[in-house]
């Protein structure tokens, strides 16, 4: 069975277009690399199959800096962000940064498998 991650509607374009090339997650189910397919919640037919190059933990607090990211993600914006999806989440807490390819990046690898469903996006 393919691993598969949850991503809010709002989130989920930026991974299809390739502007979102990693995912922050706090206690959740491990993510290896290989092959992921990203699904919209709320819209399950709404997918995105990206090749995982990277799991790497570190503190929350460190996160922003590991993906060049300080001067969008200050301490403060980074904890109310993560906050919208983990409440209880604090900077000194352990997360995974998931690393991934681009979908169509992705496409392009030689083992590109046929995913079974509804056509998705990110997908030939």
């Amino acid at each position: 069975m393919m691993q598969s991650l949850g991503v809010v509607p709002r989130l989920f374009p930026e991974i299809v277009n390739g502007e979102k090339q990693s995912t922050i997650r706090w206690r959740e189910e491990p993510i290896e690399p290989g092959y992921m397919l990203y699904v919209c919640d709320g819209a399950p037919e709404r997918t995105a199959l990206v090749w995982v190059i990277a799991v790497t933990t570190m503190p929350l607090r460190d996160a922003a800096a590991y993906l060049g990211r300080e001067r969008d993600w200050p301490d403060g914006v980074m904890l109310d962000g993560m906050r919208e999806h983990y409440p209880a989440i604090t900077l000194d807490d352990a997360v995974e940064i998931v690393e991934h390819l681009t979908p169509d990046e992705t496409r392009l690898r030689g083992d590109f498998p046929a995913v079974q469903g509804a056509p998705a996006e990110g997908r030939p």
